[in-house]
């Protein structure tokens, strides 16, 4: 405690031994999926605020947070948007360069969907475990795992098209990658059976080591070809679904909504996304968003309170506001979260 003590407050002074050179504005990077809402809130910031409009840049949600957590200064990010909770291991390397207090900030709700071309197959009767057998490196097949060398998703369920699996999933540095992976890939792996089997020969020194060496392999997906990483962010996932009359893409609710001149969604478990059968909790694959806020920087970099402050506002964040409108769920907690961010709670003194 003393150590952490101490480097939070030699940060502290560092940056304020420099606020006298430091930077105008707000500098923000990250998730791909946060970035419009994020590009919005900066744009209405400088026409309201006198202060100058914040650069938000993309680069993934794991990019932004390497980028936040490389130290304090004006030569470092202020912010770091995130389509995930930041990790453990995110945090200590932030700690080890001096970067301890950290305030967390959820904005709202997003869903992840499948979609393919207006004009392409109709996926109406998704689950996870359709998802699963298309995609994953090994599927069962008579009780056993086997290489998964199913070609269309008719092979192996007669509800979904006779058409060529072609998968676009967001790749490693995406936050997006970390939900599909936990509430599509794990989901439908344990609905095939196949978690068991990797369960049954899984090593480890504990149940618990067991279960998540299982559930790694439950992520692995194939190398043939059929399911393509994307590194780039929605419109590169766009450009190949363009491409592709069988493609189907992953997607953050709100790019597709705005996309829906190109794209049509599926459903998944029989629930099509909109922000109310997210909100309701109804449909399946949802997830937070977040940005983080490098408590070090405020009142050093200016409007950096400001602009956190004014993100989560009710005019902003609200139900009825413009991130509502671009797809955001309005967090049902986001009185709460207010509070915390106007009095500057970091995660280690809790939301």
């Amino acid at each position: 405690m003393t150590v952490k003590l101490t480097a939070s407050v030699l940060a502290i002074a560092a940056v304020s031994a420099s606020a006298a050179f430091a930077r105008d504005n707000v500098q923000v990077a990250g998730s791909s999926t946060v970035l419009p809402y994020a590009s919005i809130v900066a744009e209405a910031f400088g026409e309201n605020f006198d202060f100058p409009t914040p650069v938000v840049e993309s680069g993934g949600s794991s990019a932004g947070l390497k980028r936040f957590c490389e130290g304090v200064g004006e030569n470092t990010i202020d912010v770091a948007n995130a389509s995930r909770k930041i990790k453990d291991k995110e945090i200590k390397a932030c700690a080890e360069a001096g970067v301890t207090d950290i305030i967390e900030v959820r904005i709202g709700y997003d869903g992840i969907v499948f979609a393919s071309q207006i004009d392409g197959p109709a996926y109406t009767a998704f689950q996870p475990v359709d998802i699963f057998n298309a995609l994953a490196a090994k599927v069962v097949v008579d009780g056993a795992l086997v290489e998964n060398t199913n070609k269309q998703w008719a092979d192996f369920n007669a509800d979904l098209p006779a058409a060529d699996i072609a998968a676009f999933i967001p790749g490693t540095k995406h936050g997006t990658r970390e939900v599909f992976e936990e509430k599509v890939m794990v989901a439908g792996c344990k609905a095939s059976g196949a978690y068991d089997l990797y369960l049954a020969t899984a090593t480890g020194d504990s149940d618990k080591a067991k279960a998540k060496a299982a559930k790694k392999h439950c992520y692995e997906v194939r190398t043939d070809g059929v399911s393509v990483d994307i590194d780039g962010d929605y419109t590169e996932t766009l450009a190949r679904v363009d491409a592709n009359p069988n493609g189907i893409g992953v997607f953050g609710l709100a790019f597709y909504e705005n996309n829906t001149d190109k794209l049509k969604v599926a459903t998944m478990g029989g629930v099509a996304p909109s922000t109310e059968s997210i909100a309701t909790g109804e449909y399946p694959v949802s997830r937070p968003l977040f940005f983080y806020v490098k408590k070090a920087h405020i009142g050093v970099i200016p409007g950096l309170q400001e602009y956190a402050d004014f993100f989560i506002s009710d005019e902003i964040a609200g139900g009825d506001g413009p991130l509502a409108e671009y797809g955001l769920v309005s967090d049902p907690e986001l009185e709460a979260t207010q509070a915390a961010v106007a009095a500057g709670t970091t995660m280690a003194e809790g939301m």
